[in-house]
């Protein structure tokens, strides 16, 4: 009895503290992206409300530099940036499955800190699509902590994960100049967390290669297409909050963001290879719990714009 207890702990406990350093990382840039979107969010509300925006089509170049003179916004991004540092590190200490979906813990706090700020309490509805947001990262994550394995990426990997890339930036750039009059907060939310997607995983790369001194074209590559995918994310997040509350937004991205970096580290970068058949049925699962809270709190927010 006691040498199965034992195997079984060796078998759920990750063995290398690096792991656990970059779990700590990545909660602690949760906390910041929490702090940092609420800043923004005010920020952008404000300059919505000075220029009679309505939201929806997109905040212009003049609304844009409106921004930049909001101290608010200005904080918001600084908050921001500093969990993107942390999240980097964290990726230098963990596999990106693991840490990656550890920012659903900002989803609480966003949550938490908007209702008081605005007053406005959450219904039961969008209490219940929340806890499906974090309780299936939450299931997602804990699956990919005990079955997950970092790989390097090779030069074939990482041009396919820059042609999907291309493709998708392509497409939602076409699609918002095509019908951006049409799109609400749920768009912008989802165009923003598949963007991100990428941008974590590029991130981790280029980090990787920089620390084996292999900064080659390729790499150059993966830096200007991580800044593209950004810059358009950034540019997506800002209209959400335009026309959506925070907590709405930090779902969308701290779910999609996640899924799609998973389903990179699963397809391309095979860091689930080593992943038993429980373990696969567990991922599909608690995707579709988290992907479907998200919908649901975009439905069901009292905050909501119609």
């Amino acid at each position: 009895m006691p040498f199965e207890f034992n195997d079984l702990a060796e078998e759920l406990i990750p063995q290398d503290p690096r792991v656990v350093f970059g779990i700590v990382l990545a909660l602690i840039g949760a906390v910041f992206l929490s702090l940092g979107a609420q800043f923004q969010h005010r920020g952008v509300v404000k300059v919505e409300r000075n220029t009679q925006y309505a939201g929806g089509s997109g905040l212009n170049v003049k609304q844009l530099m409106l921004l930049l003179a909001r101290p608010s916004w200005v904080i918001g991004t600084l908050m921001l940036g500093f969990a993107v540092v942390l999240q980097l590190a964290s990726l230098t200490q963990a596999p990106l499955m693991v840490v990656q979906p550890l920012g659903a813990v900002a989803l609480v706090i966003t949550s938490i800190v908007n209702a008081r700020v605005s007053k406005v309490a959450l219904n039961r509805r969008s209490i219940i699509a929340i806890c499906m947001c974090v309780g299936g990262v939450g299931l997602f994550v804990t699956i990919a902590a005990f079955t997950a394995v970092d790989k390097p990426v090779t030069d074939e990997d990482l041009i396919t994960i820059l042609v999907i890339l291309a493709v998708v930036l392509v497409a939602f750039v076409l699609a918002f100049i095509a019908l951006r009059n049409k799109f609400k907060a749920l768009f912008y939310i989802l165009g923003a967390g598949v963007l991100y997607g990428f941008v974590a995983t590029l991130a981790k790369v280029i980090i990787s290669r920089i620390q084996n001194e292999n900064f080659e074209w390729l790499t150059f590559t993966c830096v200007v297409a991580l800044l593209a995918a950004a810059a358009l994310g950034g540019y997506f997040v800002q209209n959400a909050y335009a026309s959506g509350p925070p907590d709405l937004v930090i779902a969308g991205l701290t779910v999609v963001d996640p899924l799609v970096a998973v389903a990179i580290g699963i397809f391309v970068l095979d860091e689930a290879s080593q992943a038993p058949l429980w373990a696969v049925i567990g991922f599909v699962v608690a995707g579709a719990v988290a992907i479907w809270g998200v919908f649901a709190l975009a439905k069901h927010h009292p905050q909501t714009k119609v």
